[in-house]
């Protein structure tokens, strides 16, 4: 994978600059884009400021600080408010591509905090070019009518107040990865081989080795800058000793695992070089997660929620 500088893909600016308080709410307004983690970074709708034209739809917007690197792709036009950056794609680029932009640049919020915010430094945030971009990112929408739009209409809301503590051991079985040494990879074969990578849903070489692990389970790195990196594998793959394989008790499908690779990806902090997530402490983890009325997990509010969202018509 060959990275570049994000200056180098896109035209980076600083947004509209504006202050919520100072504007016209209108629900049936423009968007108004902050620093926010939720919603597509939209966090309320006003009327259009006289002296102000709206930033274009199909760019990207960053939050420089607040909830630092979180990066969306806006499909109407919008206002913005303080601390935003908007990126422009120098050359023509797919919705899938320019979502998986975000992921990649949303993938960097590690790096920053409230005390080192993404200002000079964003255009030099090195992302995959374009020849990088994974064949499964170029793949056209699952529906070309509305690209931004959702499996299901109705909004669900998180109220993790009312969640519930489980260990990871009584959702899954935890197994360490295995397949060929690196050494013996050379960029092709049928099956993907993961590593301890935050990319490319962790997927960075291919191999004709016998797949080692099934379809249908999360990979979750257990150790260096990477730890607790969590994606949902959907063929079968081989994977290095650095990766963890959770075989799901329940049925998973992906937007459940969507829903719980977010989750998993939240105890990175919690481990380094010095502190790797073992097996051992993976098992006794736990995780809180919404449950139904008999206290099980309640995997149907999880799909239903990922189907929710914005996008997810995409997946």
């Amino acid at each position: 994978m060959n990275l570049v500088p994000v200056s180098s893909i896109f035209d980076v600016r600083y947004g509209s600059n504006l202050e919520l308080n100072k504007l016209t709410l209108d629900p049936k307004g423009f968007a108004f884009v902050s620093r926010t983690s939720r919603n597509n970074g939209v966090s309320a709708r006003i009327q259009a400021p006289t002296h102000l034209p709206p930033l274009p739809a199909g760019t990207i917007t960053v939050a420089g600080g607040g909830s630092v690197m979180e990066s969306f792709l806006q499909t109407e036009p919008y206002y913005s408010g303080r601390d935003l950056y908007y990126l422009t794609p120098k050359i023509k680029l797919s919705t899938q591509e320019l979502l998986y932009y975000c992921v990649c640049l949303r993938a960097n919020k590690y790096r920053f905090n409230y005390g080192r915010q993404a200002n000079r430094t964003l255009p030099a945030i090195l992302i995959p070019d374009v020849n990088s971009i994974p064949l499964w990112a170029k793949k056209e929408l699952a529906t070309t009518e509305d690209p931004s739009g959702k499996l299901v209409e109705h909004n669900l809301t998180l109220n993790t107040s009312n969640w519930m503590p489980f260990k990871y051991k009584d959702l899954f079985e935890i197994d360490r990865g295995r397949g060929p040494r690196k050494k013996e990879l050379n960029g092709t074969g049928k099956f993907p081989f993961v590593s301890a990578s935050e990319f490319n849903n962790g997927v960075t070489d291919r191999t004709d080795h016998i797949a080692m692990h099934e379809a249908g389970v999360i990979s979750v790195v257990r150790n260096g800058n990477s730890v607790a990196n969590a994606f949902f594998q959907d063929e079968p793959f081989c994977s290095t000793e650095d990766v963890h394989i959770f075989t799901p008790k329940f049925e998973l499908n992906k937007y459940i695992a969507l829903f719980l690779c977010t989750l998993i990806k939240k105890e990175r902090y919690r481990y380094s070089y010095g502190r790797k997530w073992g097996i051992a402490r993976m098992k006794e983890t736990i995780i809180k997660l919404p449950a139904n009325d008999d206290s099980q997990p309640d995997f149907a509010f999880m799909e239903n929620y990922i189907k929710s969202l914005p996008f997810s018509a995409s997946i």
